[in-house]
């Protein structure tokens, strides 16, 4: 059985990816589907004095259960049955450790998902998921 390994941010992008990983079902493979939404951890200081964990908590769930839903959606559509996981932290590591812990095969990944200023702040999650990532990683467009 091929582990498979999809990080999902709720764009478009990472929704084709969760169709690649469907046209690769439906070419007769046996596959254990994981998702993985990694939220970016909320900045300590004046903003935390105001909040206690469980919000943030609570937050970050709510947020992951969000941009996990679509690719959900298309994977129990097709009737394959996915494991979902929210993290908290820096957005390739967690995806690569993620992978590296559960033993994945395959990283399957949107080329860009949120974009604009934050990528260009943070850096090219799937850049970096290439570059480091011990498994195959492949990109969708």
């Amino acid at each position: 059985m091929l582990k498979i390994l999809i990080p999902v941010d709720g764009s478009d992008h990472s929704q084709r990816a969760v169709k690649q990983v469907l046209d690769l079902a439906a070419s007769g493979a046996a596959l254990e589907i994981f998702l993985i939404n990694v939220q970016l951890p909320i900045a300590s200081g004046h903003a935390r004095m105001f909040v206690t964990q469980d919000d943030v908590d609570a937050y970050h769930r709510e947020e992951g259960l969000a941009a996990l839903a679509g690719a959900r959606a298309l994977l129990d559509g097709a009737g394959l049955p996915c494991t979902h996981h929210i993290a908290v932290g820096r957005v390739a590591e967690t995806i690569i450790r993620f992978a590296r812990e559960r033993g994945v095969d395959k990283i399957v990944m949107g080329t860009h998902g949120r974009g604009g200023l934050l990528e260009v702040l943070m850096g090219s999650v799937a850049r970096e998921v290439l570059r480091d990532a011990t498994v195959p990683v492949l990109l969708v467009k």
